[in-house]
């Protein structure tokens, strides 16, 4: 299933950015024929300008299994599964050059990512032997991102960015003392960031769709052997497709 999702997000994006390749193309002469009005003429002399982002985020964690889950007999699958959560943010652009941007976008995300489990014996407290683990994460996240952007066609243009993130999970319960229905997850994660975006001129503002893949690098997993839905893993990492609009000055 894991192997499924991650085909289908790859064939996703590759058509994303075979468009942005076609728009890439177009030379100046396309902005003359579309015969409007040019807004926010200014922006591009700008040295550098802020914003605000809202938007949507697709998470899930990506799960290596233990050694020892193939020796125990109560937990027969253990799989994540996708769950949606908010983001809001601050950003701030400086202008390197007529293609190169670079951008900070601390963001705070409310995130609920899940695990399914199918237990050989009835959990107690579920009253089922199908339970899912929800774990909770408010995340405080900060990446910094270079974006390559495309000639200015009339109101519209093209970006693509690359960057790379660190992440403090506030919510973490990697220290929690509780019994056997946790699993753990530390605080700390970071990892690289790739993406596309629109910008859409208008007469005070710029409205700015934004896609972009979010991977955690490191294992936040913080393992306990004695808590039987924590200890059937050995790396969790954190997957994210994350939809934002940006409203820039």
């Amino acid at each position: 299933m894991l192997h499924l999702l991650r085909t289908k997000t790859c064939i996703n994006f590759s058509l994303l950015f075979a468009s942005l390749a076609m728009v890439l193309l177009c030379s100046p002469m396309q902005a003359q024929l579309l015969g409007k009005e040019i807004k926010n003429e200014d922006h591009d002399s700008k040295p550098y300008y802020f914003g605000i982002s809202v938007g949507v985020n697709l998470a899930r964690f990506h799960t290596e299994l233990h050694d020892s889950f193939l020796n125990q007999d109560s937990v027969m699958v253990a799989e994540p599964t996708n769950s949606g959560g908010l983001t809001l943010g601050l950003q701030a652009t400086a202008r390197l050059s007529n293609r190169f941007q670079l951008r900070f976008n601390p963001q705070l995300m409310f995130i609920e990512r899940n695990i399914y489990y199918k237990l050989k014996y009835t959990d107690p407290l579920e009253n089922s032997t199908d339970v899912t683990k929800k774990v909770e994460s408010i995340i405080m996240s900060f990446p910094l991102q270079l974006k390559f952007q495309s000639d200015r066609i009339g109101n519209f243009r093209v970006y693509t960015l690359a960057g790379y993130k660190a992440d403090i999970d506030m919510a973490s319960n990697a220290r929690a003392r509780k019994a056997e229905d946790l699993v753990k997850i530390n605080k700390f994660d970071h990892g690289p960031e790739f993406g596309i975006g629109f910008n859409f001129f208008f007469e005070s503002f710029i409205f700015s769709p934004e896609i972009k893949i979010s991977n955690g690098m490191s294992n936040m997993h913080a393992r306990d052997a004695n808590l039987k839905y924590s200890n059937v893993f050995d790396r969790i990492q954190s997957k994210m497709i994350v939809f934002t609009i940006h409203l820039e000055g």
